[in-house]
C-alpha cells in the first residue's frame, strides 16, 4: 500500500500547474540521467521499488513531459558539420516567431529571453550553404523578424544533460 500512496502523491500537481514529484521520482530521473538504458529492475533496486512500479512510474513522467529517452548524438559524426545559436529580434508578437521557428527541423532549441535578443535559437545543418539558407531564407523571411545575429560554433567543448534534480 506505501507504494500505491506514493504513486498518488507523485501524480498530483504543484500550484503552478507542473506535476509534483517526489524524492522516489527525482531518484528514478536521476538513475536514468546517468543511463537512459538501465534496466527497470536495477533502477528498482536503487531506489526501493519493484521493477514493474518502476516501469509505471517512468511510463507516467513521459506521458506526462517530465521527461524524454532519447539517444543524444554528437552532431559532427552524423554529417551535421555546423551549428550556431541565432539571436532574433521581433516586432510585435515574440511567441509567434519563436513558434514558427519550432517548426524548422533544423532548429533543435528555441528560447524566448530578455536582454539583447528576443529568441535564441540553436541550429544544426549540414554545412555553411545549408546554414546561410535557413537563416537568409527560412528565419530572416518570417514576418515581424527585425534582425538576426548568427554566433557560428567553432568547436563544442561541452555539451551535458547531467544537471540532475533539485
Amino acid at each position: 500500500m506505501a507504494s500505491r500512496s506514493a504513486a498518488q502523491r507523485d501524480s498530483r500537481e504543484s500550484r503552478n500547474g507542473t506535476p509534483h514529484l517526489d524524492a522516489v521520482s527525482l531518484a528514478i530521473i536521476e538513475q536514468l540521467q546517468e543511463d537512459g538504458r538501465r534496466p527497470y529492475a536495477a533502477i528498482g533496486k536503487a531506489v526501493g521499488l519493484s521493477e514493474a512500479a518502476v516501469r509505471q512510474r517512468v511510463q507516467k513522467l513521459l506521458d506526462q513531459g517530465v521527461m524524454q529517452i532519447v539517444a543524444v548524438t554528437d552532431p559532427l559524426t552524423v554529417g551535421f558539420r555546423r551549428q550556431a545559436m541565432v539571436g532574433v529580434n521581433v516586432e510585435g508578437d515574440v511567441e509567434s516567431i519563436a513558434e514558427a521557428l519550432t517548426d524548422m527541423s533544423e532548429v533543435e532549441y528555441v528560447v524566448m529571453t530578455a536582454g539583447s535578443f528576443d529568441i535564441l535559437a540553436e541550429i544544426v545543418c549540414e554545412d555553411d550553404d545549408h546554414l546561410l539558407d535557413v537563416i537568409n531564407k527560412r528565419i530572416r523571411a518570417l514576418p515581424g523578424v527585425r534582425s538576426t545575429e548568427s554566433f557560428v560554433y567553432l568547436k563544442l567543448k561541452k555539451q551535458t544533460y547531467m544537471w540532475g534534480t533539485r
